[in-house]
C-alpha cells in the first residue's frame, strides 16, 4: 500500500493510496479521510463510500464536503475507485460511460473477458477492508453508502453482508438494475443472460426475498432526470411497504442527480451512520 498524497483537512488527513489488487488483477487507487481522532493510532469506525458511473476515488473527496462532519464525528471515510483500471483491463468497445472502465457495478463478473478483472464486489467486501484494517487506524465497525451505481452497490452489498455493516444509506440509487436499462446492460454482460444470477445484486429483489433488516436511509431528488427510467425509487418504496422493512426514503423537490444534491444532505447521512457506528 503506497501513499500518493496527503493533505490536512479539518484537523484530519485526506490521503490517497495505491496498491496491487489480487482480486482485480491490477493496480488500484483509493482515497481515505482520517479524522483527527485517528492521529494517535486510535482505531476509528469507517464508512465506505461507493461512487457512481464515470467516477474515480477523487469525486467524493473533492465535491461532497464530507470532511468537516466526519472530523467532528470521528469517522473515517474510504473512497474506492468504481472499477479496475490499467494496462490489460478491458473496456467497452464503444467507450460507453455505463459499462467497463468507471462502471464496475459492484459485482463479480462471471463472463469473459470481464471476469479476469471486474470483481468489485469481492474487492469492496473483502480485500479492501482487510488491507485498510491491517495498515490504517480504522476498526472493523463499518457502514456503507453511495450514489447512483454506488447507491446500488451500497444497498446490495449491505443486504448481502449484514454482519459486516451496521448501517447503509444511498443517494439516488439504482434500486432494481434488473428492471432498468443501465442495470440490464451491465448485469447481462458481467453476469450473463440468466437473470437468476442477477437477483443478489438487485435491492428490490433482495428485500422481497427477506433480506435481514438493518438501518437504511435513501435520499432521492425529484428533479433527477434519471429517476423515471433508471432509478425507479418507487419500486423500492413498494417493496419496503409490502415486506414491512423499516427503511426511510426521503424525496427532495428541485434536487437533481449531481454532487450539489449530495453535498446538501451528506451531513444527514454521516450523522445517521454515526448513531450506529458509535
Amino acid at each position: 500500500m503506497k501513499p500518493l498524497s496527503s493533505v490536512q483537512s479539518f484537523g484530519g488527513l485526506q490521503n490517497q493510496y495505491e496498491h496491487v489488487s489480487a482480486t482485480l488483477n491490477c493496480t488500484m487507487q483509493f482515497s481515505v479521510f482520517l479524522p483527527p481522532q485517528a492521529a494517535d493510532g486510535h482505531k476509528v469506525p469507517v464508512a465506505y463510500w461507493l461512487s457512481g458511473l464515470t467516477c474515480t476515488d477523487q469525486n467524493f473527496a473533492t465535491k461532497a464536503g464530507a470532511q468537516r462532519v466526519a472530523a467532528e464525528l470521528g469517522i473515517a471515510i474510504v473512497m474506492p475507485d468504481t472499477s479496475p483500471r490499467g494496462k490489460g483491463v478491458p473496456d467497452d468497445a464503444d467507450k460507453a460511460y455505463d459499462f467497463g472502465l468507471g462502471a464496475g457495478f459492484y459485482v463479480d463478473a462471471t463472463q469473459t473477458p470481464w471476469n479476469a478483472h471486474y470483481r468489485m464486489y469481492s474487492y469492496i467486501v473483502e480485500e479492501l477492508p482487510a488491507l485498510l484494517e491491517a495498515n490504517l487506524p480504522v476498526s472493523n465497525k463499518r457502514a456503507v453508502f453511495g450514489h447512483s451505481m454506488g447507491g446500488h452497490g451500497a444497498l446490495t452489498i449491505a443486504l448481502n453482508n449484514p454482519g459486516r455493516y451496521v448501517s447503509v444509506s444511498a443517494f439516488s440509487p439504482i434500486v432494481s438494475p434488473s428492471q432498468c436499462p443501465w442495470g440490464q446492460k451491465a448485469l447481462g454482460l458481467y453476469l450473463g443472460e440468466d437473470q437468476a444470477a442477477w437477483q443478489r445484486h438487485d435491492t428490490v429483489a433482495l428485500i422481497r426475498a427477506g433480506a435481514p433488516q438493518m438501518p437504511m436511509l435513501v435520499d432521492q431528488g425529484l428533479a433527477d432526470n434519471f429517476l423515471a427510467a433508471q432509478l425507479k425509487t418507487e419500486l423500492l418504496e413498494k417493496a419496503l411497504e409490502e415486506t414491512g422493512y423499516p427503511a426511510e426514503i426521503r424525496y427532495h423537490p428541485g434536487y437533481d442527480h449531481s454532487y450539489y444534491f449530495i453535498a446538501t444532505f451528506i451531513e444527514d447521512h454521516l450523522r445517521f451512520h454515526a448513531r450506529h457506528l458509535q
